[in-house]
């Protein structure tokens, strides 16, 4: 008999421990690593021009004296020393002096595609437009395929940041005013933030369907400030999101709109902040040093950056963005969790760009990919 019970015991207590293993049991989460794919000199693969097998996206570099754009296979369809200014887009390209008389817009294969004479500004490349910055930053001009002005518009004070998609150009000035321009060349949205001792805008950002804008205001008491659009006439925009920053900058500061326009990260006093627009929160994530490049797309949560200090070079830090924003702005308690990798380099230049899983990190004259992995 006590042996029955011993045996209806035993098969108790494993019923029970199946029972727990089967609620309580959790997967092994998986980790995210970098696992080297290519790496390629830019002094031993240099190329200007011609023709080659492009493979997959090409993704546009700038590295110390030399810039030009690079495929998924690590090679290069232009590598170039630069002579001058520079602006590259993903398309499009172009290398100025520092008073153009001329500006020549090329494409990947060193064709001029547009040809702007007497531009009486500098170029800026964006949402696959040219655009014309006049030469005291008070005037946007437009350019056409066939190097004509289709439009210009005039600010009340110079530019501070500017930002397209979507057809539309969004600005922020010197005084305060944050502007919304039509591919018309008409403003739609007028607006001054406030709020601070002295009103300046220092970084703006448009989504990609241009529902949405972030912005870096301030000096005394700097803010983050999310507007979205609303209405039918499509230039009504209100602001649904604030929050006063601590510390703030007294130059341009950057923001941008990530992972397909789910989050909107910008640069903090001591750190980075993303907002998470679904959950309406957002994380502070604290870092040493100061930010020297930063990853455009934050592709599937994951975002990277390099930051520069004196004494031990750069580092490349790898973020994992939780899920929702679980805490406010103003500096969480613990955010540690969410940086999942550092990586120490010397290096006096950097490069830092990001298509899809794959991500190139640029130091001295060599660039090195990583595909990003789950394990």
């Amino acid at each position: 008999m006590a042996q029955q019970k011993k045996r209806i015991q035993a098969v108790v207590i494993f019923l029970l421990f199946t029972v727990y293993f089967l609620i309580a049991a959790r997967p092994i989460p998986r980790e995210i690593i970098l696992a080297p794919r290519w790496i390629s000199s830019l002094e031993s693969g240099s190329q200007e021009g011609g023709s080659y097998a492009q493979s997959g996206e090409l993704l546009p570099f700038t590295l110390g004296a030399r810039f030009g754009y690079v495929d998924s296979s690590g090679q290069f369809a232009i590598n170039r020393i630069r002579a001058g200014d520079i602006y590259l887009s993903q398309n499009m390209w172009t290398e100025y002096d520092a008073r153009p008389v001329g500006i020549e817009i090329k494409n990947i294969s060193e064709e001029t595609v547009i040809n702007i004479e007497n531009p009486g500004g500098y170029p800026v490349l964006l949402d696959n437009r040219v655009f014309i910055l006049g030469s005291e930053q008070n005037a946007l001009s437009e350019i056409g395929s066939d190097g004509s002005i289709l439009w210009t518009y005039e600010f009340g004070a110079p530019l501070t940041c500017i930002d397209a998609a979507a057809g539309l150009v969004l600005t922020g000035s010197i005084d305060g005013a944050v502007e919304i321009i039509d591919s018309a060349g008409e403003r739609i949205f007028y607006f001054e933030p406030g709020g601070s001792r002295y009103s300046v805008i220092f970084g703006c950002a448009l989504s990609r369907n241009g529902s949405r804008v972030g912005i870096i205001c301030g000096v005394g008491r700097q803010r983050f400030l999310l507007l979205e659009r609303y209405g039918n006439s499509g230039g009504e925009y209100k602001v649904v999101y604030h929050e006063f920053l601590e510390g703030e900058f007294r130059r341009p500061v950057r923001i941008l709109f990530i992972d397909e326009d789910r989050r909107l990260v910008f640069e903090c006093a001591g750190g980075i902040s993303c907002y998470n627009i679904r959950s309406r929160r957002g994380i502070y994530i604290p870092l040493d040093g100061e930010i020297t490049a930063i990853d455009d797309s934050g592709d599937q949560g994951y975002f990277f950056l390099v930051t520069s200090r004196e004494q031990q070079g750069k580092e490349l830090i790898g973020i994992k963005f939780p899920q929702d924003g679980l805490v406010s702005l103003s500096r969480p308690a613990d955010t540690r969790d969410a940086v999942f990798m550092r990586a120490l380099f010397k290096s006096g230049d950097v490069f830092l760009g990001r298509t899809g899983s794959m991500l190139v990190a640029g130091g001295g004259s060599t660039l090195i990919s990583f595909d990003l992995e789950e394990k």
